[in-house]
């Protein structure tokens, strides 16, 4: 019959073996987050560096629609993003480009979210790309924002031409008797309390010369 001191021996070295155990998991875990740590550091660096990649195309967005959009910069030491608030009296539209990194710390994660409320057309209002942060390539990260930023002004333009969206805002030249949306029109005029909106000049001055109005 086997001796209890033998059998104590082996409970104890199963405690041994699970104490080892921890204590490597423990050392492993130190140096995953310590790695971790060295990996957020250099991805703030590259947080620091691309705004010179994207920021030149994002004021040009800005630019190109005045003050028809308003920005709202965030930033985080884990990522950055841009809010754009789009003036229409057709809809909400907010686009937001953000730049973030995944649990691991090891890619470049940029993201594109549009949305438009309400939604009465079919559009492209996500999408997401990755590069490893030990190879970055700009250019390519430059031709991706280049291109999300194309999409967004197809959409935009393509909302302001949908028929779902402009069916409360048409209206009707008296003169050439063309439906046309409220804001493509050239010319308007108030006469006895009610707006008339005309597609030209032309339209505007013969409808004066109907009613007697001297030309402005």
């Amino acid at each position: 019959m086997a001796n209890v001191d033998t059998l104590l021996k082996r409970i104890d070295a199963e405690f041994a073996a699970l104490d080892t155990k921890i204590k490597q998991a423990q050392a492993e875990h130190v140096h995953e987050h310590q790695e971790r740590m060295v990996r957020l550091a250099a991805f703030e660096t590259l947080l620091g560096e691309l705004p010179a990649v994207w920021q030149p195309r994002l004021e040009a967005l800005t630019r190109k629609f005045g003050d028809k959009v308003k920005v709202t910069p965030t930033v985080t030491s884990s990522s950055r993003e841009g809010k754009f608030d789009f003036q229409s009296n057709l809809a909400r539209i907010q686009l937001r480009l953000s730049a973030s990194t995944d649990r691991e710390v090891r890619k470049l994660v940029l993201d594109y979210n549009l949305e438009i409320i309400p939604i009465l057309m079919k559009f492209n209002s996500h999408e997401q790309a990755e590069w490893p942060l030990d190879a970055i390539d700009r250019q390519a990260i430059a031709s991706w924002v280049d291109d999300r930023l194309v999409d967004f002004v197809k959409t935009y333009l393509s909302l302001h031409e949908n028929e779902w969206y402009l069916k409360d805002h048409m209206v009707v030249d008296p003169i050439a008797e063309v439906r046309f949306p409220k804001f493509a029109a050239a010319s308007t005029l108030e006469l006895e309390g009610k707006t008339y909106y005309f597609v030209g000049e032309e339209t505007r001055r013969e409808f004066e010369a109907k009613h007697g109005i001297a030309s402005r």
